[in-house]
């Protein structure tokens, strides 16, 4: 167990507001303080007003801790939380486009059908394959497909969630309809 002094990768979900700017102004914040994002995702929530970023920093416990007090101080962060130590789902997408010689494209397939991998795109001397995973499968794939070729490759950042019932289930309800009664301005309205 690292004793906290140990800089190591931390997973850090922010749940943001929805708005221009709110991306740069937490990018901002570790990059003036030094500190690298190692991996960011960004996504949409259940309820359309609110997003959910996955960022994956390292440091030691001391530079996580601070972060995170800085983050809350930004006035569009609604929740932070760090999964690091936490119990957790994750997971990341990698493309990867392999050359596809005559020669090793079965054993191209036998790789990505050992990994889960899908073949979704074929060219007469190329393969892109997909595959989710958390990151030791993905390296695993990738350093048994480098003797073959890799053209190019592109990942997305990871992506958590808590295991169990972390979190109260919100349901997104439709947007009522406004009635006359509830304005304000209406006094003495019968329904």
């Amino acid at each position: 167990m690292p004793n906290g002094n140990e800089p190591r990768k931390h997973t850090i979900p922010v749940l943001v507001e929805n708005k221009f700017g709110v991306l740069s102004r937490v990018a901002g914040l570790f990059s003036a303080r030094g500190y690298n994002i190692e991996s960011l995702s960004v996504g949409e929530t259940l309820d359309p007003s609110v997003s959910r970023m996955t960022l994956v920093v390292r440091g030691d416990e001391f530079v996580i801790e601070q972060a995170t007090k800085q983050l809350h101080k930004l006035i569009d962060v609604i929740k932070v939380t760090d999964l690091t130590d936490e119990s957790h789902v994750e997971r990341e997408l990698v493309l990867i486009r392999v050359n596809a010689e005559p020669s090793n494209r079965a054993e191209i397939l036998r790789t990505a059908d050992i990994f889960r991998a899908r073949v979704v795109d074929v060219t007469p001397v190329s393969f892109v394959l997909e595959a989710t995973g958390d990151e030791g499968k993905l390296e695993a794939l990738i350093e048994l497909l480098r003797p073959m070729g890799i053209q190019e490759l592109v990942r997305t950042g990871k992506v958590v969630i808590a295991r169990g019932p972390k979190t109260r289930v919100r349901r997104v309800e439709a947007p009522r309809k406004p009635r006359v009664a509830d304005d304000p301005r209406v006094v003495g309205f019968a329904d």
